[in-house]
């Protein structure tokens, strides 16, 4: 018996979320006495898969075997992985490929899946229940999980990091259906941003902004903040911003440490995609705007005239400190 925790990679290095996984999945492993075995798929270094001994991996499994991402694939991998080592929960973040590779795993599993894990699970006997989001991020569930093998897809920023260190021994691992019949061409990469879905924190706006030359006060907050940058659904469907910076229930969900929102109404979809951020401050000319009341902190009044003051004073605080 152990747990298996898959650990993705971007171009062989280990993001927050990597190790965020791997912290909770040491902390169901402690609650179950039993081993963390760490699985990593695609070219990475030792060094690396070293790292993850640091947050409690005692082995790591690495598959090489496949070079870029495919679901159907990586799943099938996981899969035989979580067989090999007799794994009886299976954990990975529920990410934007976590979302499609978890349900693959529990099918091929027969496993109990819980996707969009917040905490740790209750454990009770052979069942594990698992609070998570639910009615995309209006409510939690709780989930109990029955099967032999259980599949958890944790929330990013769900989980605090954890250094545990253990000298993590590294296996290789050639999966029998390590294939793939999926060729990438090539990958491009926006190196000069922050990940909207590793982000902690978010700068976002919507219409309220009046025009795309005004776009310019966001980035400059979020510079000050060492924040990303988002946007809401219209933005990006009248071409002001990029679609991959659109966030709500039909684009990119987060949940980042603080989510700022400027010039947001707060229609439901769009809350269903920021709702699991911990802290939301609105920024509204409109004090009836929906999103004053799930916010924990608004302030009333024209984006143009306070976001170039909140920047001046973002810039003085981190002078003085």
């Amino acid at each position: 018996m152990s747990v298996l925790v898959y650990v993705e990679n971007t171009e062989g290095q280990f993001k927050k979320s990597a190790f965020e996984v791997v912290s909770y999945a040491k902390a169901i492993a402690d609650q179950l006495n039993t081993n963390l075995v760490a699985l990593s798929i695609g070219q990475v270094a030792n060094e690396q898969l070293s790292n993850l001994g640091g947050y409690g991996a005692q082995k790591v499994l690495n598959c090489n075997g496949i070079q870029s991402f495919d679901s159907q694939a990586y799943a099938a991998v996981i899969a035989e992985a979580a067989t090999k080592e007799s794994a009886e929960v299976v954990v990975m973040a529920n990410s934007f490929s976590g979302k499609g590779l978890s349900p693959r795993v529990a099918v091929k599993l027969k496993a109990g899946l819980a996707s969009g894990a917040v905490e740790l699970p209750q454990i009770n006997g052979g069942q594990l229940s698992v609070k998570k989001t639910a009615y995309s991020g209006k409510a939690f569930a709780m989930l109990a999980l029955n099967t032999q093998v259980k599949v958890i897809a944790l929330n990013p920023n769900a989980f605090q990091v954890k250094e545990n260190s253990t000298a993590a021994t590294i296996e290789n691992f050639q999966a029998s259906s390590a294939t793939s019949r999926i060729k990438v061409k090539e990958v491009v990469r926006a190196s000069d941003k922050i990940s909207l879905p590793e982000a902690e924190l978010v700068v976002s706006a919507g219409r309220g902004m009046k025009g795309p030359e005004n776009w310019h006060l966001v980035e400059d907050l979020a510079q000050a903040l060492g924040a990303a940058t988002a946007c809401s659904k219209p933005v990006s469907d009248a071409g002001w911003r990029p679609h991959e910076e659109h966030v709500g229930q039909t684009g990119i969900a987060v949940s980042p440490n603080l989510y700022i929102a400027v010039g947001i109404s707060g229609a439901i979809q769009h809350l269903a995609g920021v709702s699991s951020s911990k802290t939301i401050v609105a920024i509204n000319k409109d004090p009836e705007a929906p999103f004053f009341k799930v916010a924990d902190y608004g302030i009333v009044g024209d984006a143009m005239e306070v976001l170039p003051k909140l920047t001046e004073a973002v810039k003085a605080y981190k002078a003085q400190s």
